[in-house]
């Protein structure tokens, strides 16, 4: 019998932390996606749109549970040993200050998105849409930082993992820049100034 040589437990919370941040993206890629797909044809359908728009909130609200249990994980970590600012300044982290910073902004641009929602009546929607197609922003960002810092950044199942979840927002998002396969929104018709 092989005795083990290393306190499994000695890495519990940056293992925690760490599956706990690929859920935050895979839910993060998920909301994008649901969201995306209420521009498309697909929303459409009889009861499509209101599903999509349920599940795109709830799915973005339980992200940011996510990234936040991502974060506040790490603070007990035996070996990284974070501060606090570590955690939640962008590029203050002593490791890969870069794609952690990366990470950093990225959640706090997606609590700010997803919190504008419930603002929208005091910002205006006009101005509430513009700061919401930003959110494909945190969606690189994340990405970046889960590829860039980690210690399985290299691995051939995160790698697979990580291009499955970009693949539906990616190809979604690609469709809507391209006006492919997306509703158009009535115009009011413009009347011509009188002539005088």
């Amino acid at each position: 019998m092989i005795a083990a040589t290393v306190d499994p437990t000695s890495h519990l919370f940056w293992l925690a932390s760490r599956s706990l941040g690929i859920v935050a993206l895979l839910l993060t890629s998920a909301s994008v996606g649901f969201g995306l797909a209420l521009s498309t044809r697909i929303s459409k359908r009889p009861g499509m749109a209101a599903r999509f728009k349920v599940l795109h909130e709830a799915v973005a609200l339980v992200s940011l549970g996510a990234i936040a249990g991502h974060g506040l994980l790490l603070l007990g970590d035996s070996f990284l040993h974070p501060t606090v600012a570590e955690i939640t300044v962008p590029f203050a982290m002593h490791v890969n200050p870069i794609w952690t910073g990366l990470g950093v902004i990225a959640g706090w641009l997606a609590l700010a998105f997803s919190l504008s929602f419930y603002v929208r009546k005091w910002i205006g929607v006009a101005l509430w849409r513009k700061l919401h197609r930003w959110t494909a922003l945190v969606f690189v960002l994340g990405f970046a930082h889960a590829i860039g810092s980690g210690s399985d950044t290299r691995s051939t199942w995160l790698i697979a993992m990580l291009a499955l979840a970009a693949a539906p927002a990616a190809l979604l998002g690609s469709l809507r820049l391209a006006g492919l396969g997306t509703t158009t929104r009535p115009t009011r018709a413009r009347t011509a100034p009188p002539v005088a």
